[in-house]
């Protein structure tokens, strides 16, 4: 068993504290990690306010050097990053290394995205009154940063808020998911040697209570969530602070009556989208809508591709569906295939729980007021439904509470765009599922899936704020 500290204001901590961080698909005790408390993360905020001043100096160079010094620490742990990974979060070792190679590309493109110019040179000449102003902006520093992060991408979705933020020159205070913060504290240890400012950053895994201060307290500029709906109360109780919100989704799928694509890939592509990391994706796909004239032959050919998936311990590579993070979560699935099934719907594939491990499972006629329609089931299921008009399809995807990501798959350049204009979501994906995020570009939903968007240039907007100049020069 391995034990890990914490980190605070930059340096390693021993705790008599102690989380256990179970092996997901044994059960066993992997780790164990130090435990923080409310005074920790008081003191971690206060290392942080005092490092204010040096992280916002630090020039564009040495935050592209620390950057880049993580770039080569992560490369050189890959192996060890992905075995971690897929042992905190069952997470299949595919799927684990795809995300430490995600780790590595989003601190890549925070250290070219640091040496790009952030602001302008106005032009103010708009009436008499103006003549021989001059305006200039720039982007500075918010300041103190706090970041909750979910257990599902322990590595990717921590990297997504600490590499902005040494970018942006933020100091901040990091809170992993009690379930996975393995892959945080592997990060800060690299970050402890990578020559931040004192008190620049510290990683602290503790309970929800004692994070409080990370949401309420005033010296926080900025506190940046990403998990369940619990985060539109952390937002109401952060006072002044600017919040970000990541919040999750249902995420629906399209496949229009010329997908533009031949059946085979299309299958691939669904199953891939559905069924990755056992479905505990923010970006799943868990409705799909496909048009009547496809609707027989894609049910039959996903049923045999539901049913040739590999479920199992996670360190095999030909295993496709691992363990849900825990029972409880497991058993809320379950509990909702139930629930659809007594509502009429009508299970294609469904196989048996045993603890924390659920086979993937294949739904269709399911009513839309099932909670596998209408809440994020975050777990390997997928539900389908025939349409017989474009339009009809779009306002099945919009009939949601959640709007983070949608796919669809058409060669109609005219739908296309038209789902580009009605679809209520972050973000639209032609020619392939929701559940695609590369790392540079803007991510983020509307309605219940959140406000403001991370990727990287994104996040460094969110953790800067725009200063003038005003130069009268005659």
């Amino acid at each position: 068993m391995k034990r890990l500290p914490f980190y605070l204001a930059g340096s390693p901590v021993h705790s008599e504290h102690t989380l256990e961080v179970l092996d997901k698909y044994t059960g066993r005790v992997a780790w164990k990690v130090a435990f923080g408390k409310r005074a920790d993360v008081l003191a971690a905020i206060r290392a942080a306010e005092r490092a204010k001043p040096a992280m916002a100096a630090l020039p564009v160079h040495e935050r592209q050097r620390v950057l880049q010094h993580c770039v080569s620490a992560f490369e050189s742990k890959q192996d060890a990053l992905a075995q971690a990974l897929c042992v905190e979060a069952g997470k299949p070792i595919k799927d684990a290394k795809g995300e430490v190679a995600r780790l590595i590309d989003t601190f890549r493109v925070a250290a070219s995205e640091v040496m790009r110019e952030q602001g302008d040179v106005l032009s103010l000449a708009i009436s008499p009154r103006a003549d021989g102003l001059r305006g200039f902006t720039k982007r500075v520093p918010i300041g103190v940063c706090s970041f909750i992060t979910p257990f599902n991408f322990p590595l990717n979705l921590v990297a997504h808020k600490v590499a902005p933020a040494i970018a942006a020159g933020c100091p901040f205070v990091l809170k992993p998911a009690a379930n996975t913060p393995v892959g945080a504290l592997i990060i800060a240890e690299v970050l402890a040697g990578a020559g931040l400012p004192e008190g620049a950053f510290s990683v602290l895994p503790c309970s929800n209570d004692d994070a409080a201060p990370l949401v309420e307290d005033d010296r926080i500029a900025l506190l940046s969530f990403t998990g369940g709906l619990v985060g539109w109360d952390l937002k109401a109780k952060a006072g002044r602070k600017k919040v970000t919100l990541e919040l999750g989704g249902n995420a629906a799928c399209i496949v229009d009556a010329d997908p533009g694509c031949d059946l085979g890939t299309l299958v691939e592509r669904i199953v891939f989208g559905a069924y990755y990391q056992s479905g505990q994706s923010c970006i799943s796909v868990q409705r799909l809508y496909i048009h009547e004239s496809l609707y027989p032959q894609l049910k039959t050919r996903l049923i045999k591709a539901v049913r040739a998936l590999k479920s199992g311990n996670p360190i095999h590579p030909k295993t496709d569906i691992g363990p849900i993070i825990d029972i409880p979560a497991a058993k809320r699935i379950d509990e909702w295939m139930d629930e659809a099934e007594a509502l009429g719907g009508k299970a294609l594939v469904r196989g048996v729980r045993r603890g924390n491990r659920l086979p993937p499972a294949l739904f269709e006629q399911v009513p839309p007021n099932a909670k596998l329609q209408t809440e994020e089931v975050f777990g390997p299921v997928l539900v389908i439904e025939p349409f017989s008009r474009f339009d009809s399809a779009l306002k099945r995807v919009n009939a949601s509470r959640f709007g983070l990501q949608a796919g669809v798959f058409t060669a109609n350049l005219s739908h296309a765009m038209r789902a580009w204009d009605i679809l209520e979501v972050g973000g639209v994906v032609i020619g392939d599922v929701p559940s695609i995020r590369v790392d540079a570009m803007p991510y983020g939903g509307v309605k219940d899936s959140g406000i403001g968007r991370e990727g990287v240039r994104y996040a460094i907007e969110d953790m800067s704020e725009t200063r003038l100049l005003l130069l009268k020069d005659r």
